[in-house]
Protein backbone atom coordinates (compact mmCIF):
# COMPACT_ATOMS: atom_id res chain seq x y z
CA UNK A 1 0.00 0.00 0.00
CA UNK A 2 3.23 2.67 0.70
CA UNK A 3 4.36 1.70 -2.03
CA UNK A 4 1.37 2.70 -4.16
CA UNK A 5 1.53 6.19 -2.23
CA UNK A 6 4.75 6.30 -3.28
CA UNK A 7 4.11 5.54 -6.84
CA UNK A 8 1.35 8.05 -7.26
CA UNK A 9 3.19 11.03 -5.58
CA UNK A 10 6.36 10.40 -7.72
CA UNK A 11 4.48 10.53 -10.63
CA UNK A 12 2.94 13.72 -10.07
CA UNK A 13 6.22 15.30 -8.93
CA UNK A 14 8.20 13.62 -12.17
CA UNK A 15 4.45 15.67 -13.73
CA UNK A 16 4.87 18.41 -12.44
CA UNK A 17 9.04 18.67 -13.08
CA UNK A 18 8.69 17.69 -16.19
CA UNK A 19 5.82 20.20 -17.27
CA UNK A 20 8.24 22.75 -15.77
CA UNK A 21 10.93 21.64 -18.01
CA UNK A 22 8.99 21.67 -21.09
CA UNK A 23 7.63 25.58 -19.70
CA UNK A 24 11.43 26.62 -19.64
CA UNK A 25 11.92 25.35 -23.55
CA UNK A 26 8.85 27.75 -24.35
CA UNK A 27 10.08 30.72 -26.71
CA UNK A 28 8.13 33.19 -24.79
CA UNK A 29 7.54 36.67 -26.61
CA UNK A 30 8.96 40.00 -25.42
CA UNK A 31 6.54 42.34 -23.95
CA UNK A 32 6.66 44.45 -26.81
CA UNK A 33 5.38 41.35 -28.86
CA UNK A 34 2.91 40.64 -26.66
CA UNK A 35 1.50 44.02 -26.51
CA UNK A 36 1.29 44.25 -30.45
CA UNK A 37 -0.28 40.67 -30.97
CA UNK A 38 -2.66 41.52 -28.15
CA UNK A 39 -3.41 44.81 -30.06
CA UNK A 40 -3.82 42.99 -32.99
CA UNK A 41 -5.82 40.19 -31.72
CA UNK A 42 -8.45 42.93 -30.51
CA UNK A 43 -8.57 44.99 -33.35
CA UNK A 44 -9.18 42.23 -36.21
CA UNK A 45 -12.15 41.37 -33.17
CA UNK A 46 -13.86 44.57 -33.40
CA UNK A 47 -13.67 44.69 -37.26
CA UNK A 48 -15.06 41.16 -37.26
CA UNK A 49 -18.09 42.09 -34.67
CA UNK A 50 -18.73 45.21 -36.38
CA UNK A 51 -18.74 43.24 -39.59
CA UNK A 52 -21.17 40.86 -38.17
CA UNK A 53 -23.38 43.39 -36.38
CA UNK A 54 -23.53 45.22 -40.04
CA UNK A 55 -24.26 42.22 -41.83
CA UNK A 56 -26.67 40.63 -38.90
CA UNK A 57 -28.51 44.07 -39.32
CA UNK A 58 -28.88 43.85 -43.07
CA UNK A 59 -30.24 40.74 -43.33
CA UNK A 60 -32.83 41.70 -40.86
CA UNK A 61 -33.76 44.46 -42.54
CA UNK A 62 -33.71 42.17 -45.90
CA UNK A 63 -36.55 39.82 -44.35
CA UNK A 64 -38.31 42.23 -42.79
CA UNK A 65 -39.21 43.94 -46.33
CA UNK A 66 -39.58 40.14 -47.52
CA UNK A 67 -42.26 39.25 -44.61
Amino acid sequence: MARAAARKENAIVRYFKETRAELRKVNWPTRRQAINLTLIVLAVTVFMAALLGTIDYLFARLFSLII
